[in-house]
This record gives structure tokens, C-alpha cells and sequence, in this order.
């Protein structure tokens, strides 16, 4: 009896983990959308023109959303979502933390756009290649939110005058 139910664990256990890829791209997707509510947060609070603001409480929202949804997906996978920004966010974070006003919001912005231009390319890449059927149907399913998030960042940054060279 303890073999059958060693083997069925192990079976269970071995059929619920992710390839390396695909792991990589759930604590990929999982930090960059973390940091996607914190920064909005950020933008809510300390944005000066009213797109920026608007544009962080979208990301808090639909980042959010995705975040818990991604944290079901990956359920049972044996792959854990880290619940804290990575180096080079809070690095971001911590240098947009220090502008105010127009400087903000064009350093802002011009972060989230060439962000979401890097995300749009890793779920589009992830819902073709994918080999956890969840996973893919994950990618898949986000995507069409990150293009409406660049389109938003990119229309808010000609508002702006910013550009993304940073």
C-alpha cells in the first residue's frame, strides 16, 4: 500500500511541475507584475498629469488581477511567486520614488513603455511556445491587456513629450 501511494505522489508530484522555461517565465511575469501595482501606486500618488494617475490605477487594477490569477495557474505546480520586487524594480522604483511633477511622470511613463514593449514580446513568445497547457492559455489570455496597456503608455507618453530612451 505505501508503494502505490509513494508512486501516485510521485506521479502527482512530477506531473505538477513546470519545465525550466516555463517556470522562468511565471517568476518573470509574476515579479514584473508585482512591480506593475507598486509602481502604479506610485504613479497614483505621485503623478502630476491626470493620464499618469489614471494610467497607474489601470496597472494596480488589471496587474493585480493578473497577479492572482497567475498565482492559481501555477498552483500545485511547484513553482513559487515571489511576493517582493526584484533588484531592478526597486531600483526603478526607488529612483522614480524621488522625482515629482512633470520629471515624474515623463520618467513614468517612459519606464512603462519600454516595459510593456518587453512584456508584450515575452507573453506573446510564452502563449506560442509554452509546454504547460495552463500556462500558455495564461499568456495567451493576458496578452491582448499588455497591448492595450503599451497603446496607453505609448498615447500618454506623445501627450508627455517623453521618450523612452531611458
Amino acid at each position: 500500500m505505501r508503494a502505490i501511494t509513494f508512486f501516485m505522489a510521485l506521479s502527482l508530484a512530477s506531473a505538477a511541475t513546470l519545465g525550466k522555461m516555463d517556470s522562468q517565465f511565471v517568476t518573470k511575469a509574476a515579479q514584473g507584475g508585482l512591480a506593475e501595482v507598486k509602481l502604479g501606486q506610485l504613479a497614483q500618488d505621485k503623478g502630476s498629469n491626470q493620464s499618469v494617475k489614471d494610467f497607474g490605477a489601470q496597472m494596480v487594477k488589471d496587474h493585480s488581477e493578473a497577479n492572482d490569477k497567475l498565482k492559481s495557474v501555477v498552483s500545485g505546480k511547484g513553482v513559487s511567486v515571489p511576493d517582493s520586487l526584484n533588484a531592478k524594480d526597486q531600483a526603478l522604483y526607488d529612483r522614480l520614488s524621488k522625482l515629482s511633477g512633470t520629471q515624474f511622470d515623463r520618467a513614468y511613463i517612459s519606464a512603462m513603455v519600454k516595459d510593456h514593449v518587453e512584456d508584450v514580446a515575452e507573453f506573446r513568445k510564452e502563449s506560442k511556445t509554452a509546454q504547460d497547457a495552463d500556462i500558455k492559455s495564461f499568456a495567451a489570455k493576458t496578452l491582448p491587456t499588455l497591448e492595450h496597456h503599451l497603446q496607453m503608455a505609448q498615447d500618454a507618453q506623445k501627450q508627455l513629450g517623453a521618450t523612452s530612451k531611458k
